[in-house]
């Protein structure tokens, strides 16, 4: 298990991760999720990076972030640009990283502040 720095302060943050898993506040979660300094949506609706569609990123913008950290597993692959187009025309920003890259991002970012979402999808 990796760990990482995280300084509850700024709202939740993933304390330690797996290829698996990721834990946040001492919760472990081992399935597709949405992490935000301010809530955490567990069971996000892809199980894989396969079954993402358009739907997944448009129900991302009515969060409104000023970013999302989309991390697709052990490997970076990149989403076809016509599922997440909603978020760039609303001037959303969007990282495509590995799971475990996303998890110290997203970190990162809340640390200073930054309406970041952490959309985390596991193998």
């Amino acid at each position: 298990m990796k760990f990482s720095v995280a300084d509850q302060s700024n709202g939740n943050t993933i304390h330690a991760y797996t290829d698996e898993s990721v834990v946040v506040r001492g919760v472990t979660f081992s399935s597709s999720l949405v992490i935000m300094p301010d809530r955490i949506i567990p069971d996000w609706r892809p199980d894989s990076f396969q079954a993402l569609d358009e739907a997944d990123f448009a129900a991302l913008l009515e969060l409104r972030p000023d970013l999302v950290v989309l991390g697709t597993g052990q490997q970076q692959r990149f989403p076809d640009p016509r599922l997440y187009r909603a978020l760039i025309e609303a001037g959303i920003g969007i990282e495509i990283m590995t799971t475990p890259a996303a998890c110290r991002t997203y970190n990162i970012l809340t640390s200073e502040g930054r309406r970041v979402i952490g959309a985390l999808l596991f193998d």
